[in-house]
């Protein structure tokens, strides 16, 4: 009786197409390939949005990094300058709405009196309330945050993003922040600098975010990305090894540039009779030698526009490169897009230069970038201005009689009011004008959401023209009294 064989049974390779069919099974971010680069720093079962800065030394030392990358690289600073000129422009205004018109109107002109001088506004009388939006604004983006701190006698103080920190270990403090129940922010631990730059900084102060009235007196500027974020993060982390390599990449092709702007000629010599090697003594220009412990160097100092002279057998060749080549554009384009978009602005924004586009392209860019603009200005007014504001009306209550008695009658409607965000012009206004005009002309659309498309509340902007008009006519009627009398 024949035995059996056992015959080996072949096994199947795996193919590309067999194993992305197995990733693709479950997510394929859940399995670590060559796809899916493996990532540190994770926390293991989930982390909360301060796990990643849970190293307070790497939180500071990332704020200088990112200010010494604003001081010195060539796109960054002026591309978060570009930011926060279009968010911010020439200010936010009030509209206080307390449904009285002689009290809104005292209300307005004691904010404006207060905000445009520096002596009353700010601890230090140099700044204007206009300049707190604009630092405020700048700092967000560039440290991730700052502080405003109202004092007692009605003015400002600001403190940049490195100044909120401890020097030891506090209970429920993090970042500088010391936190209650549910997440609430209760004190703020302030490290003031010193005066001088090299003299030693104070010690730390805490300072309470609500003063006995629980009326916010500290405001806190930054735009989080989670719910629980204690801090803002500079909005230079996700590009700073992608900014840092262009600039890195600039420079050598600047230099590549002024190497090759020197060498225009080269030398092709011929062999010498016996089979010998050519002279060396072929010098560019004026030469020098150097003598350190490593040995000798022979160095020849070369420039552009140097006239080169032949020695007798010597061939000389026209040396024109293209530098930098068709590609380096492209390329820089892209990380310049890079850049602009991590900063909420089109590469037409970054560079100011519409020539990479047409019109339709120019606009389309611009109204995209302008929904993240009107979302910071949102930020910017809650976490500033309207706190702000409530805690100046509060100090107006405690010293003015008439605005104490007007605030017991009105309740809440005393605190009433609205920051107006700057807008931008149209950019074709003819054209826009006309267009819109059609639109409500032909039904395509109803008044409130025309307005809603600019920034703006029909029902206000119906209040404000029959406001204005009945102002004028009432001027008009006075005016005609005046003649005929």
């Amino acid at each position: 009786m024949n035995a059996l064989v056992k015959v080996p049974s072949r096994t199947k390779r795996k193919s590309i197409a067999n194993e992305f069919n197995e990733i693709r099974a479950d997510y394929e971010m859940s399995r670590e390939s060559r796809f899916v680069r493996r990532r540190t720093g994770l926390a293991p079962q989930g982390g909360s949005a301060d796990y990643h800065y849970r190293t307070e030394t790497a939180y500071y030392r990332d704020i200088e990094k990112a200010r010494d990358m604003d001081r010195n690289d060539a796109i960054v600073g002026q591309t978060i300058d570009r930011a926060v000129a279009n968010e911010v422009q020439d200010g936010f205004s009030l509209d206080p709405q307390t449904g009285s018109k002689d009290l809104n109107d005292h209300l307005y002109y004691k904010w404006i009196e207060w905000a445009e001088s520096p002596e009353a506004c700010d601890l230090a009388g140099e700044y204007t309330w206009h300049d707190y939006e604009v630092y405020s604004s700048r700092s967000m983006k560039l440290d991730g945050d700052c502080v405003v701190l109202g004092v007692d006698d009605g003015r400002l103080q600001f403190f940049e993003a490195h100044e909120i920190q401890t020097r030891s270990k506090e209970d429920d403090t993090f970042l500088g922040v010391t936190l209650g129940d549910h997440g609430r922010h209760e004190k703020y631990w302030i490290m003031q600098d010193a005066n001088l730059p090299m003299e030693q900084k104070q010690e730390s102060v805490a300072v309470d975010v609500r003063n006995s009235d629980g009326i916010r007196n500290l405001f806190h500027v930054y735009n989080s990305k989670r719910m629980n974020q204690t801090r803002g993060v500079t909005a230079l982390a996700p590009i700073f090894s992608l900014a840092g390599m262009f600039e890195d990449i600039q420079f050598a092709k600047l230099v590549q540039q002024q190497v090759v702007s020197c060498f225009a000629i080269f030398r092709e010599q011929a062999v010498v009779s016996g089979g010998g090697l050519p002279t060396k003594n072929a010098d560019y220009g004026m030469s020098s030698i150097e003598v350190n412990p490593a040995g000798t160097r022979y160095i020849e100092d070369i420039a552009p526009g140097m006239e080169i002279i032949g020695k007798p057998g010597e061939k000389l060749q026209g040396f024109s490169p293209n530098v930098p080549n068709a590609e380096y554009f492209t390329h820089v384009k892209l990380m310049l897009q890079m850049i602009g978009v991590n900063l909420g602005l089109p590469l037409c924004l970054v560079l100011m230069d519409g020539s990479e586009t047409n019109f339709s392209g120019w606009r389309g860019a611009v109204d995209e970038a302008r929904k993240g603009f009107r979302a910071n200005q949102r930020n910017l007014v809650n976490r500033l201005h309207k706190p702000v504001y409530q805690w100046k009306l509060s100090q107006w209550i405690a010293e003015d009689s008439d605005l104490r008695s007007a605030a017991d009658q009105l309740g809440a409607e005393f605190y009433r009011h609205k920051w107006n965000a700057p807008r931008w012009s149209y950019i074709d206004p003819v054209g826009d004008a006309q267009g819109d005009q059609l639109r409500l002309q032909n039904g395509l659309t109803s008044p409130r959401r025309l307005h809603a498309e600019r920034g703006a509340e029909w029902e206000e902007v119906a209040d404000e023209i029959v406001a204005d008009m009945m102002y004028a006519i009432e001027a008009a009627k006075q005016a005609a009294q005046s003649i005929n009398a």
